[in-house]
């Protein structure tokens, strides 16, 4: 219950947009630990199974109560709930198969196996993020990694498995590690930021003009032609948050200065006067 709560009121911060501290309300991290608690401490497969679907079929819809009054879609935000059921009514499944882990037997292994992998995506993905978009998702992704480790550490007594375990969240780590930190095109905003002729650039440019970044750690920009609307446009890859300056500038010398706040999914932009 208290669970449920908890991520209704981290949904409900606007500041803790882009944060660890809101991955709860997303992704499934945290709530693959307390289903392991869960299951490990059961008496009986059934009991896992029971507990677990028991457990998630409260506290997701507790997430969205907890919201109701303070969300404009009202009840509405309902609608979202359906996903996080189905991902309810699997926990039946899968908590009845992953009591067996207690056995201590090789085979755990292959059970843990997948929630591991499963993990190590969310790992992937956080990871990245707070290299890319520092210190965004920092927490997330060192909590991932450790919960990597401990799990067969925790779940398994057989010095074997449990050095087995280690051995493949260790890999897992490593490959995700390298593979999210050169993959930099996954983790790069791309967007629209000014309009030629525009209420916010206040100019009518094409693509004589010339535009950068003072700052090209935070990404590039170009100006490009959008057919649907006709127009030209500054479009903008970003690489990292944070506040700069986009210079645009004439054939003819005249040059236009923009602060530019850039978030992970957003930016601010104004013209300096």
């Amino acid at each position: 219950m208290a669970a449920g709560v908890y991520t209704g009121i981290m949904a409900l911060i606007p500041a803790l947009k882009d944060t660890s501290f809101h991955d709860i309300t997303t992704t499934f991290e945290c709530w693959i630990l307390f289903a392991i608690l869960i299951i490990v401490n059961s008496r009986s497969p059934l009991d896992s199974a029971l507990k677990t679907f028991v457990f998630f079929l409260i506290s997701q819809p507790l997430v969205y109560l907890v919201q109701v009054p303070f969300n404009d879609q009202g009840w509405g935000i309902f609608r979202y709930y359906p996903a996080w059921f189905y991902w309810t009514f699997f926990t039946i499944p899968m908590a009845f198969i992953g009591y067996y882990m207690k056995k201590d037997k090789w085979w755990g292994m292959l059970i843990l196996g997948p929630m591991m992998l499963f993990l190590g995506y969310h790992y992937l993905t956080y990871f990245g993020e707070a290299v890319h978009f520092f210190p965004n998702h920092l927490l997330t992704s060192i909590f991932c990694a450790v919960t990597l480790i401990i799990y067969p550490l925790y779940i398994f007594k057989d010095k074997r498995i449990r050095i087995a375990g280690l051995i493949f969240a260790l890999l897992i780590i490593a490959a995700a590690s390298l593979y999210s930190a050169a993959n930099k095109r996954s983790h790069t905003y791309e967007t629209e930021v000014l309009l030629s002729g525009g209420s916010t650039s206040g100019v009518d440019f094409d693509d004589t003009f010339q535009v950068s970044l003072e700052d090209e750690a935070y990404g590039s920009v170009s100006i490009t032609y959008i057919e649907s609307i006709q127009s030209y446009a500054v479009h903008a890859a970003f690489e990292k948050t944070g506040s700069t300056v986009l210079v645009l500038q004439s054939p003819t010398g005249e040059t236009y200065y923009y602060d530019l706040t850039i978030e992970r999914s957003s930016y601010r932009i104004e013209r300096k006067q």
